[in-house]
């Protein structure tokens, strides 16, 4: 199932305002293993330094659960993932932002130096 799992998010998030629970739900995944995916997901998105959340599990239902573990598992993985290649992407963004500010002020002071000079 977890192969199947990032395009599931990727629709659950585009979907607005449904749940990812009811998003899973409505495509037929049974309801432990989208129980597991939520509380999975809230702790992947804190595992990955989110301020909002916190890590949530049921240890228990986990231990005897094999879809409620399963849907936590994917659900950790994926959201950590998503968020720690947001935060990567933003870090990319900035830097490349950067070093075009300073191209910029690079090409502006030679090119106020060449008018002077003329």
């Amino acid at each position: 199932m977890w192969r199947y799992g990032w395009a599931v998010l990727a629709l659950a998030l585009i979907g607005g305002c449904e749940s990812n629970h009811e998003y899973l739900l409505k495509q037929g995944y049974p309801p432990a293993f989208a129980d597991g995916f939520d509380d999975g997901c809230v702790s992947g998105r804190q595992a990955a330094g989110s301020i909002s959340g916190e890590f949530r599990k049921n240890v228990a239902r986990y231990l005897k659960d094999p879809q409620y573990a399963e849907g936590w598992s994917d659900g950790f993985r994926q959201c950590q993932a998503m968020l720690e290649n947001r935060d990567r992407n933003n870090d990319r963004n900035r830097h490349w932002d950067e070093r075009e500010r300073a191209w910029q002020q690079e090409k502006d002071r030679d090119a106020a130096r060449a008018y002077r000079s003329q």
